[in-house]
């Protein structure tokens, strides 16, 4: 009994080290117009709390950020030395008409890069509206599926999943979800981050 009350005061002196989620994103993973604990990094961590999780959620998010501009700010994000990277980018090159070819390249790079630290990669799909034409969304929506098989990495399938055209749950601009698209986010986002925080606890 001795014995045993001594294991719990040891681990309640060192509880067990939480694990770093980092969310590399743009505007989507920010929070734009909302404030930051609205935005879905933050609400992940308090469901992962919620659930009794030692989770630091990340939110490394910059607004209008492209796949290039979220490999050149990559060596920061790794700075937290994440147990998990969510790589949330690609929708401005989308936006902006970046050649595909182009961002698949960065975002294969970025996962490569993540990977050598030892962070394991969950890669978000993103879609494009339906304006843009057919062929150029097709490729785009692509390239999230192929980075991720390529490099064994995880895919969430699309980040906006029942977010996306659903002007209850957007800002009046019909791109940036309001909060409660965020929390949509959230749960999508958790849901997928579970299993690959589990796979890594010994």
């Amino acid at each position: 009994m001795r014995v045993a009350c001594i294991l719990v005061l040891v681990l309640a002196a060192f509880p067990l080290a939480a694990t770093t989620v980092v969310c590399l994103g743009d505007s989507l993973t920010a929070g734009y117009g909302l404030t930051e604990d609205q935005a879905y990094p933050a609400v992940v961590e308090r469901l992962a709390q919620a659930d009794g999780r030692a989770w630091r959620v990340v939110n490394a998010g910059v607004s209008g950020d492209t796949t290039a501009g979220g490999l050149r700010r990559l060596a920061w994000a790794l700075k937290a030395k994440p147990d998990i990277l969510l790589l949330a980018l690609g929708a401005n090159d989308g936006l902006r008409g970046v050649p595909v070819a182009q961002t698949k390249r960065n975002l294969g790079e970025i996962v490569e890069r993540a990977q050598a630290t030892g962070a394991r990669v969950l890669v978000a799909g993103m879609q494009l509206p339906t304006n843009y034409g057919a062929d150029f969304r097709e490729a785009f929506a692509a390239v999230f599926p192929a980075v991720a098989t390529a490099a064994r990495a995880e895919l969430l399938p699309f980040l906006l999943a029942g977010v996306g055209g659903d002007a209850a749950l957007n800002q009046a601009d019909g791109i940036h979800p309001n909060a409660d698209g965020q929390q949509r986010i959230a749960a999508l986002v958790y849901a997928a981050l579970k299993p690959l925080v589990d796979a890594k606890v010994p």
